[in-house]
């Protein structure tokens, strides 16, 4: 694995402060109505990814997730300026506004999705492994989930198929406790949700979800095995999310407490301290980050709030186009 150096650190500080920040901020426009439908944040569990793009290879290996979607794509190369334009629903977003909140996609930066049916990922992420092992690319699908929709009978298929074919592929449940607001005790007689792999003999393990380093080193392990040949791992990340299921939620099934206990473990945090601690970084030189960053979320709100929204028209052009139907001339 890559080495885990100071100019990593400051960029994991830099990269989860400013996903943090940018899903705040979408927060406080959802509260102003400017973001309609739903939105599920990510605040909390942001070593998940920061640890996993220090372990994968960018250029290859793809991702695709549930509706918790707003900060992987940014994290792999797409511009946040375009992401939040898409949850405005402007056309200068990622789907011309039409996605939304719960479906951001980037063919091009190997970000696969955002999807809004629960599960509904787990074996399309296969299928996307079972594509670079068909063609040969070398490639490795990162497929994620929540603790919800690891009680879905797909999750079983996919695994399945993917041990049984040996693909390329890494299942990565975010256990972040309460999937839409139903704690993992009160959804089966067990609490390890890792064990599921045990029954197709998987790989399978826990990993700390609040320490990018310990994502970072499982992550790569279980990449490795599968560009090796070997098949599928299926990691748990034990994480937590200080906000609700999404921005409706009013969270009577936790107490303040126990979101303010966890705090003490944040991510961010633990990343500064090591900075810290280390020298790494004087606390000058963090507030220059932190204004960056505080800067760069101005500029995602300003280029968002100037867009305009997509022309009606454009909902004809993403359906499909009838050739004895030539009333609704076809743009795209």
């Amino acid at each position: 694995m890559k080495e885990i150096t100071k100019e990593v650190y400051l960029k994991w500080y830099e990269d989860m402060l400013f996903w943090r920040k940018f899903e705040d901020k979408l927060a406080a426009l959802y509260i102003q109505q400017k973001v309609r439908g739903f939105l599920h944040l990510y605040n909390g569990q942001e070593a998940v990814l920061a640890g996993a793009l220090h372990a994968m290879n960018s250029s290859t290996d793809k991702m695709i997730t549930a509706y918790r979607n707003h900060v992987q794509p940014i994290g792999l190369g797409v511009d946040p300026k375009r992401i939040m334009a898409e949850l405005l629903g402007k056309a200068t977003g990622t789907s011309q506004g039409l996605g939304g909140s719960m479906h951001i996609f980037s063919k091009e930066h190997n970000f696969y999705g955002g999807h809004g049916i629960v599960g509904a990922q787990i074996p399309v992420g296969a299928g996307l492994a079972f594509a670079d092992k068909y063609f040969n690319t070398g490639g490795v699908t990162m497929t994620y989930f929540g603790d919800g929709a690891a009680r879905q009978g797909s999750l079983h298929e996919a695994f399945n198929m993917a041990m049984l074919w040996k693909l390329p592929v890494v299942f990565i449940v975010e256990n972040n406790g309460y999937a839409m607001g139903t704690s993992v005790e009160r959804t089966a007689n067990h609490t390890d949700i890792w064990k599921l792999g045990l029954g197709y003999e998987m790989p399978c393990g826990p990993v700390d979800g609040m320490n990018p380093v310990k994502v970072a080193e499982a992550m790569y392990e279980a990449i490795e095995r599968a560009r090796r040949g070997d098949g599928p791992t299926f990691l748990e990340m034990k994480t937590y999310r200080y906000r609700g299921h999404s921005m409706s939620d009013a969270q009577n099934y936790r107490s303040k407490e126990e979101v303010e206990e966890y705090k003490k473990i944040d991510p961010i945090t633990q990343v500064l301290d090591v900075i810290l601690e280390n020298n790494y970084a004087t606390t000058s030189e963090i507030e220059v980050i932190d204004q960056r960053v505080k800067d760069l979320v101005a500029e995602c709100e300003k280029f968002a709030e100037d867009s305009p929204y997509p022309d009606k028209n454009v909902m004809y052009d993403v359906v499909y186009e009838q050739e004895n139907y030539p009333f609704l001339p076809h743009k795209l």
